[in-house]
């Protein structure tokens, strides 16, 4: 494990969003969904691949509050542009994403 300064973790933009669009990603080379996100007025929607087929369907996710890393340079992703990542960690049946168990407004920084 690399340990960083606080002055590193500052620069991570961990932010809240909703997910208010779920599509299927075929061209994948595991099973993903592309993802429409809204992070409020001062980011606006960013779009993300996510590898969370697994445990979630569609329809669980359009409307969830998560959260995700909106700073790093895009990523192209087969046909698709990921411009944030959203967060999650592993478990034996799948990526559990990170949510919010109150909600709070889109765009908030995590700190």
């Amino acid at each position: 494990m690399k340990v960083i300064s606080w002055q590193e973790f500052e620069q991570v933009e961990i932010r809240t969003g909703t997910i208010i669009e779920v599509l299927d990603f075929p061209e994948a080379k595991k099973p993903a969904y592309r993802l429409h996100i809204d992070f409020g007025a001062e980011l606006g929607i960013k779009k993300s691949s996510a590898q969370i087929t697994a445990l979630y369907t569609k329809a669980s996710l359009v409307g969830k509050q998560i959260v995700a890393v909106v700073n790093f340079t895009p990523k192209q992703i087969g046909p698709w542009m990921s411009e944030c990542l959203v967060l999650g960690v592993s478990s034996e049946e799948g990526i559990v994403l990170l949510s919010l168990d109150q909600a709070a407004d889109n765009g908030q920084k995590v700190h």
